[in-house]
Protein backbone atom coordinates (compact mmCIF):
# COMPACT_ATOMS: atom_id res chain seq x y z
CA UNK A 1 0.00 0.00 0.00
CA UNK A 2 2.14 2.91 -1.18
CA UNK A 3 0.02 5.99 -1.60
CA UNK A 4 -3.13 4.55 -2.16
CA UNK A 5 -6.82 5.76 -1.62
CA UNK A 6 -7.02 3.54 1.68
CA UNK A 7 -3.74 3.18 3.65
CA UNK A 8 -3.14 5.19 6.54
CA UNK A 9 -2.14 8.09 4.74
CA UNK A 10 -5.13 8.25 2.64
CA UNK A 11 -8.89 8.33 3.42
CA UNK A 12 -8.83 5.70 5.86
CA UNK A 13 -6.27 7.49 8.06
CA UNK A 14 -8.12 10.87 7.34
CA UNK A 15 -10.93 9.10 8.74
CA UNK A 16 -9.71 7.25 11.68
CA UNK A 17 -8.25 10.96 12.72
CA UNK A 18 -11.79 12.62 12.36
CA UNK A 19 -13.35 9.78 14.33
CA UNK A 20 -10.37 9.98 17.06
CA UNK A 21 -11.37 13.99 17.18
CA UNK A 22 -15.01 13.43 17.33
CA UNK A 23 -14.49 10.95 20.26
CA UNK A 24 -11.92 13.68 22.34
CA UNK A 25 -14.82 16.30 21.63
CA UNK A 26 -17.53 14.04 23.14
CA UNK A 27 -15.52 13.18 26.36
CA UNK A 28 -14.84 17.17 26.41
CA UNK A 29 -18.52 17.70 26.21
CA UNK A 30 -20.01 14.86 28.45
CA UNK A 31 -17.00 15.84 31.09
CA UNK A 32 -18.40 19.99 30.77
CA UNK A 33 -21.92 18.79 31.13
CA UNK A 34 -21.26 16.85 34.07
CA UNK A 35 -19.75 19.74 36.36
CA UNK A 36 -22.15 22.29 35.10
CA UNK A 37 -24.36 20.02 36.59
CA UNK A 38 -22.70 19.53 39.91
CA UNK A 39 -21.94 23.11 40.07
CA UNK A 40 -25.06 24.27 39.67
CA UNK A 41 -25.94 23.66 43.31
CA UNK A 42 -23.01 24.91 44.55
CA UNK A 43 -24.08 28.35 45.85
CA UNK A 44 -21.47 30.90 47.46
CA UNK A 45 -22.34 34.74 48.91
CA UNK A 46 -20.65 37.51 49.22
CA UNK A 47 -19.55 39.33 51.89
CA UNK A 48 -20.42 42.96 50.64
CA UNK A 49 -19.49 44.65 53.77
CA UNK A 50 -15.80 43.94 53.73
CA UNK A 51 -15.23 43.70 49.96
CA UNK A 52 -13.89 46.65 48.44
CA UNK A 53 -13.78 48.13 44.79
CA UNK A 54 -10.38 47.15 43.39
CA UNK A 55 -8.29 44.90 45.84
CA UNK A 56 -6.82 41.41 45.41
CA UNK A 57 -7.59 39.65 48.55
CA UNK A 58 -11.70 40.17 47.54
CA UNK A 59 -11.63 36.40 46.78
CA UNK A 60 -10.92 35.72 50.96
CA UNK A 61 -14.93 37.53 51.43
CA UNK A 62 -17.17 34.73 49.46
CA UNK A 63 -18.00 31.53 51.34
CA UNK A 64 -19.15 28.18 49.75
CA UNK A 65 -22.58 27.27 51.00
Amino acid sequence: MNGGYFSLNGLVGFFIAVVLLLVIVAIFAFSAVGVQKREATNYYTIDTQKAVMIDTSNSKHYKAK
